[in-house]
């Protein structure tokens, strides 16, 4: 909190000045969007990345390490020049179908699953979200806080839907 004349235990000046935290667990990789700067361990990112990946349908399991590093290789530079993988190989063999206009790429789509799960991540962290299992689909969903006067009140947030890569996808 920043402190001002008006003392820090002000809740209205709180809400004022509070400014986002960006999250960080390293300095590998770094995407930044508007004012935001997240920054990523190499760990973090990979996983990120593999996430991504599978969520868009584009890989059909666990990736190895040299795979991995083309998926990285690919979030980052928009491009794998020298394939270490088979994964980098079907990268190169199905690119037609993977580029695209820009909010239409897989690569659009990998750098935005992974912002936009260390952003929730962030807001979850900062007490903004939190996340509930939701039985139905054995999913995990985020929640808006609910509010302490009305039990059962958090109403899960909708996030826009991703495309499937599903014609493409890489199974070893």
């Amino acid at each position: 909190m920043i402190p001002t004349s008006r003392g820090q235990d002000d809740p209205d000046l709180a809400m004022e000045t509070a400014r986002r935290e960006n999250y960080d667990s390293g300095e590998h990789f770094v995407l930044e969007y508007g004012e935001l700067r997240f920054t990523f361990n190499e760990t973090d990112f990979s996983e990120r990345c593999e996430q991504a990946a599978l969520k868009l349908g584009f890989v059909g399991g666990r990736l190895g390490q040299e795979e991995l590093e083309d998926l990285v290789n690919l979030a980052v530079n928009g491009e794998i020049l020298e394939p270490a993988s088979q994964l980098g190989e079907h990268v190169r063999d199905c690119w037609p179908e993977l580029v695209g206009p820009a909010e239409r790429s897989l690569v659009h789509w990998l750098r935005r699953l992974v912002f936009r799960g260390a952003w929730l991540d962030q807001r979850v962290k900062e007490g903004e979200l939190s996340v509930s299992f939701v039985e139905q689909s054995g999913t995990f969903a985020y929640v808006q806080p609910a509010d302490p006067a009305l039990p059962g009140s958090g109403e899960p947030i909708e996030l826009a839907p991703e495309p499937s890569w599903g014609r493409v996808v890489y199974r070893r």
